[in-house]
């Protein structure tokens, strides 16, 4: 039996572009997830009653209890069938997979991503379409206009289902199937992949050190690289979820996995090393003594993609966010195929995927993906790599260099300043926008400004226009800088500034990027008044 409960709207539904992330305490809220659940379903009420979607999130707190809640209304608007990964785990591109693979009406997923977990920290929501990826802005815009007027929910009475083990349950009408979301994903990479070529590697002695940061991507981990390629036990490392990520930032950069880049810098450290993200969909790669940046990580699986077994045919096009650096534009000039400069968010790869105009992409806040699925692929990624070095036998920071040598370097940085200020922060942004005509000719770092603008991107499939996506300050072909908000924090603002330069003379190619950049690194602060305005004197992490 279902009921309808009275309600009242929430005026700060809007998801974002990744779903919506509020601290745990609001979605504790009486009514706070309920709502946002049926305005989604109102959104979505024609395709699915009796079809099926995907649920699962990355074992944050609430996790457990948010997915027995949701079921309640899933039930009660009359879906058919339920997918869950068992105890809540399923990472996100693990959910893109096996909605295309059920051809699913769509998957809801619980997550907030690289955000902190735990009672204090965040929580979040967000739909994935028919194709596997994130639902496009026009349903999230109709998801948060339904939400501000919403005045009633339907639910089912209350039933618990054992998310723990594997079986088919009954809510009502709805049928609920608790998978073992790990075989399916190991499978599907087993396709992509030369899983024997990998293992014979790991035989032969190269030592790989994977951090899954207690979020949801251990028991993947475990399960493909000591399971089934042979990888030492003890080889992941913090893999078993936590609602609080173990007290950790389950974000993959230098800053987050210290303990991981401090054994790869150790003389006596594993050959390879990874780290992926809350909920799976991100990735950081090192070589011994060496970080690999996802905006090289991406041009260099594109120039090697042949070399890999899903990819053997070639690649028809790739694409990167705007604010990734252009390393990989090098690589498609070479190959001679479309590369395509979206705004940051990885629903804006899907129409491309969809249409087969890209095969790979990525992001520079470390994601990477392909049209095996809608969603970045952190493991996806860690196999790419890993899949590399056992064909081409060398060392990463080798395979890095000689692609450096062959198509110049992109010497990139990031740096984010976080929980500022949001009116500061937007301050900042619009004195920078205002300034835009005085900026051009100007000299700085011995470079002279070409160009000022508000990034704005027109979908080549679609036709819709995304503005207000970043403001970059563009040297020539040589250099950038681009200052934007993030949307996927919960608390005030964070600044991240994206500051690039290409590097072609040999002497120069294996330096710190830091030292390299330090004259762009201060001109950023000149142009934009970063101090002046945030009262910071330096970024909390850099990338």
């Amino acid at each position: 039996m279902s009921q309808t409960v009275t309600t009242r709207p929430f005026q700060d539904q809007r998801p974002g572009t990744s779903g919506l992330r509020k601290p745990v305490s609001v979605f504790q809220q009486p009514h706070y997830l309920e709502n946002f659940v049926q305005a989604l379903f109102d959104c979505v009420a024609k395709d699915i009653v009796g079809a099926t979607l995907v649920l699962g999130g990355d074992g944050r707190y609430h996790n457990r209890e948010a997915i027995q809640t949701i079921l309640r209304i899933a039930a009660a608007n009359k879906v058919g069938h339920v997918v869950v990964g068992r105890g809540g785990i399923y990472s996100t591109p693990a959910v893109s997979a096996a909605i295309r693979k059920r051809h699913a009406a769509g998957g809801i997923i619980l997550s907030a991503s690289h955000n902190p977990g735990g009672p204090e920290g965040d929580f979040g929501i967000k739909y994935n379409s028919r194709n596997g990826g994130p639902a496009p802005e026009s349903l999230t815009e109709r998801i948060f206009s339904r939400s501000k007027e919403i005045d009633r929910y339907f639910i089912a009475e209350p039933q618990h289902i054992d998310i723990d083990r594997p079986g088919t349950y009954r809510l009502d009408t709805l049928n609920v199937e608790v998978i073992d979301p790990v075989e399916e994903y190991a499978q599907f990479m087993q396709r992509l992949f030369d899983f024997e070529r990998i293992r014979e590697m790991l035989q032969e002695g190269l030592r790989i050190s994977f951090d899954a940061m207690h979020a949801v991507t251990g028991p993947y981990a475990k399960a493909i690289f000591e399971d089934l390629l042979g990888a030492p036990q003890g080889s992941v490392h913090n893999g078993i979820p936590l609602a609080d990520f173990g007290g950790g930032h389950p974000d993959p950069n230098l800053t987050y996995a210290a303990a991981l880049v401090a054994q790869m810098q150790a003389p006596d450290g594993p050959d390879f090393g990874a780290a992926s993200d809350g909920d799976g969909d991100r990735n950081m790669i090192l070589g011994k003594q060496f970080f690999v940046t996802p905006s090289d990580s991406l041009a260099v699986l594109a120039a090697n993609a042949t070399r890999v077994p899903g990819y053997k045919d070639g690649i028809v096009g790739v694409a990167r966010s705007m604010p990734t650096s252009r390393a990989v534009d090098r690589v498609a000039a070479a190959l001679d195929i479309p590369c395509f400069e979206t705004p940051t968010g990885w629903k804006f790869f899907g129409n491309l995927l969809d249409a087969d105009r890209i095969t790979l992409c990525g992001e520079e806040s470390f994601g990477t993906g392909s049209n095996h699925v809608r969603e970045k692929d952190g493991l996806w990624a860690v196999l790419f790599w890993l899949n590399l070095l056992a064909v081409r036998k060398q060392s990463v920071a080798d395979i890095v260099r000689e692609h450096w040598r062959e198509y110049g370097r992109d010497v990139y940085t990031r740096h984010d300043y976080e929980n500022i200020d949001a009116t500061a922060a937007h301050g900042l942004m619009n004195a920078l926008r205002d300034r835009f005509d005085t900026l051009i000719g100007q000299v700085h770092a011995g470079l002279s400004v070409t160009a000022a603008d508000d990034f704005a991107y027109d979908d080549p499939i679609d036709g819709s226009r995304t503005e207000h996506q970043g403001l970059r300050i563009l040297f020539g072909n040589e250099a950038r800088i681009i200052f934007r908000l993030s949307g996927t924090g919960t608390q005030g603002a964070t600044l991240r500034v994206y500051i690039e330069r290409q590097e072609t003379r040999d002497t120069h190619i294996d330096a710190d990027a830091q030292v390299l950049l330090r004259s762009l690194i201060e001109a950023a602060d000149t142009i934009a008044g970063i101090r002046k305005h945030t009262g910071r004197n330096a970024p909390d992490v850099i990338t």
